[in-house]
């Protein structure tokens, strides 16, 4: 270093949250398809070499986005589930946070990515998925269980209503997401609420 050069200094790198919300807001702004390592370091302000010493890979900074953004719906969630309407009431919040709010909906356009990728996922990725929806599963048969036990609901095996009701939501989901015409949001809502009428009528 010549005398009198001021030393450079280092722009010290975002934390790993930040880098997650920096890439959901990407998605959520631009598509999934904008979304690249290049993209992303210019967004935050590293280079692509710097992102792939966090992530290793796309495939394990979209999976890491998609833990990232669970999180914050399972906080969500377990404010819901924990609120004091009745097990009706806190189910019918627990479909609305569920399903997408509509064509492209960022959290689903890469839940839907996450999953397609999947298939050549390694194991250490596919637990890490498992746990997802886990948790979703968990909370709606602890729902269910309890809307049986105060007499809310009639007697039905929770884990097996809880399996076809996320079936049921998936597959709506999946439509809204993609945009397919003829299904919106609303009709979706509709059709739940009648299968869950059906289901679990006193």
């Amino acid at each position: 270093m010549s005398e009198g050069s001021v030393p450079r200094r280092r722009t010290p790198a975002p934390p790993r949250e930040d880098l997650l919300a920096a890439a959901m807001g990407m998605i959520a702004e631009r598509g999934l398809e904008k979304l690249t390592m290049a993209a992303l370091g210019r967004e935050v302000g590293m280079s692509s070499g710097h992102l792939l010493y966090y992530f290793r890979s796309k495939d394990e900074l979209l999976l890491q986005t998609l833990e990232w953004s669970e999180g914050r719906l399972g906080a969500s969630r377990s404010r819901l589930l924990a609120g004091a309407g009745s097990a009706r009431e806190r189910l019918a919040a627990y479909v609305d946070l569920y399903v997408p709010e509509g064509h492209r909906d960022p959290h689903w356009t890469l839940w839907l990515e996450v999953w397609n990728r999947s298939q050549n996922a390694d194991e250490d990725a596919r637990a890490r998925q498992a746990a997802i929806e886990g948790a979703w599963h968990r909370d709606l048969v602890a729902l269910i269980a309890e809307g049986i036990s105060r007499g809310e609901f009639r007697a039905v095996d929770a884990d097996r209503f809880a399996t076809r009701t996320r079936a049921l939501l998936d597959g709506f989901s999946i439509h809204v997401a993609i945009g397919l015409r003829g299904v919106d949001r609303e009709q979706v809502m509709a059709h739940v609420r009648e299968f869950i009428d059906e289901g679990l009528a006193v």
